[in-house]
């Protein structure tokens, strides 16, 4: 059987709000053998790879992906005809090389990433391996620990919240599956507690309820109430906030609550929620570019919570690099177009690993059915995974993929 790339094709299809993204199809000895779809974020970091959009305001208001498309179909498949499909780090290496630029502007980060997970996935169909074994080879696998984000704020809501994220983190259970069943009573005990508090309304971007609160903290007295509600305790069940206070963070001031506070001021109240309510991880607690604040709650209360950088690193493992140094967070959210290819994803995951580093997987608020995430997260044996609620069809399949996964990996070990 032939291992070398014969061809590539892509496409325009929709993501989770509607949105164009683009669709890679990978093809050895003229075979379709892998595809995949690049998702999109809302709430992105300044420094992540650059997501090629067309800028036609007559058409897709601006958001098409032609050019992206152009750029596998002319110059990447240009580059990578004749590759050997299962040479992943090659093959990434010789796209960045055709880029050419830091941030992936020339060829677009969500037409490089396509080719990348598309590739990927004709590899371990070229081997006949489950995704997530092709990528995690002899070491096996490990299922994650599910982050569902039920109650959605932020960029991700029409609501006044201001954090974006309030997830159920079911760690104390002895299998995944019977963690995502606990997750997901806590998401319908949610809905019943907002209904008997007339609350009940629309979902957000990842299909969690988007309330009307008086204050972000009430947001935490509802999860609580949510895993109480669904017959759990605290102590099986955690909370995890992604704060993505860069979308809130002007003139060196966090505006929250109606509040003006400094870094270390906001640090003082997650130190205060972190000692009130069962919170094991907090993500983008402050500004993409803060790292005095970083710094500063990572020695107030890193030995007690999981302080998770994605603005703050999107992914990449020179910025990284200096979260380490400067001893800004100690677990990092791990979004594969935030850099562009698998190869630097991975690169970026073990890098964190090596330095006692958590890494989280995750998702983007514009989401599709692709599920490479899951298998990736499983595959590095990563131990955590964000996904969004356990509603739309977007977040449910990584779910239901994993659900499959567990009946071959049954390693389940919480980091908490």
């Amino acid at each position: 059987m032939s291992d070398i790339i014969s061809g590539l094709d892509a496409r325009m299809v929709l993501d989770s709000r509607g949105n164009p993204t683009v669709e890679v199809d990978c093809y050895v000895g003229g075979v379709l053998f892998g595809r995949s779809i690049v998702p999109s974020g809302a709430s992105t970091g300044a420094h992540e790879a650059i997501e090629l959009r067309d800028g036609n305001m007559n058409r897709w208001l601006g958001r098409g992906v032609e050019d992206a498309i152009d750029n596998v179909l002319e110059p990447i498949q240009e580059a990578l005809i004749g590759m050997p499909v299962d040479d992943q780090k090659a093959i990434d290496e010789i796209m960045i090389e055709l880029d050419g630029t830091p941030n992936k502007a020339n060829l677009g980060a969500n037409a490089m990433l396509g080719v990348s997970m598309a590739c990927l996935h004709a590899g371990a169909a070229l081997h006949e391996l489950p995704l997530w074994r092709y990528i995690g080879g002899v070491a096996g696998g490990q299922m994650p620990v599910p982050m569902l984000n039920i109650l959605n704020g932020g960029a991700h809501a029409a609501s006044n919240v201001d954090v974006q994220e309030f997830m159920v983190m079911p760690h104390g259970f002895d299998t995944f599956p019977e963690a995502l069943r606990a997750g997901v009573e806590c998401y319908h005990a949610l809905k019943q507690e907002l209904k008997t508090d007339g609350l009940l309304g629309g979902v957000g971007d990842e299909g969690g309820f988007a309330p009307n609160l008086p204050t972000n903290e009430t947001g935490l007295k509802y999860m609580v109430r949510a895993i109480e509600g669904a017959g759990y305790s605290t102590d099986e069940i955690g909370i995890a906030l992604d704060v993505a206070s860069t979308e809130f963070f002007s003139e060196d001031r966090y505006h929250i609550d109606g509040k003006d506070l400094t870094g270390e001021e906001l640090s003082d109240i997650y130190a205060t929620w972190v000692d009130e309510y069962p919170l094991l991880s907090i993500e983008d607690g402050f500004g993409e570019d803060d790292w005095r604040s970083w710094s500063h709650c990572m020695r107030d209360i890193g030995d007690k919570v999981q302080l998770v950088g994605d603005d703050l690193f999107v992914t990449q493992a020179e910025r990284l690099a200096m979260g380490i140094e400067s001893k800004a967070a100690n677990a990092i959210l791990v979004k594969v177009n935030q850099v562009g290819t698998i190869t630097e994803t991975l690169e970026t995951m073990e890098l964190a690993n090596s330095h006692g580093f958590n890494s989280v997987v995750s998702h983007r608020s514009g989401e599709t059915e692709d599920t490479t995430i899951a298998d990736l997260a499983v595959g590095t044996r990563a131990g955590q995974i964000k996904t969004g609620a356990p509603a739309r069809s977007d977040r449910v399949a990584k779910y239901n993929q994993l659900l499959r996964i567990s009946s071959e990996v049954s390693e389940y070990r919480s980091p908490f």
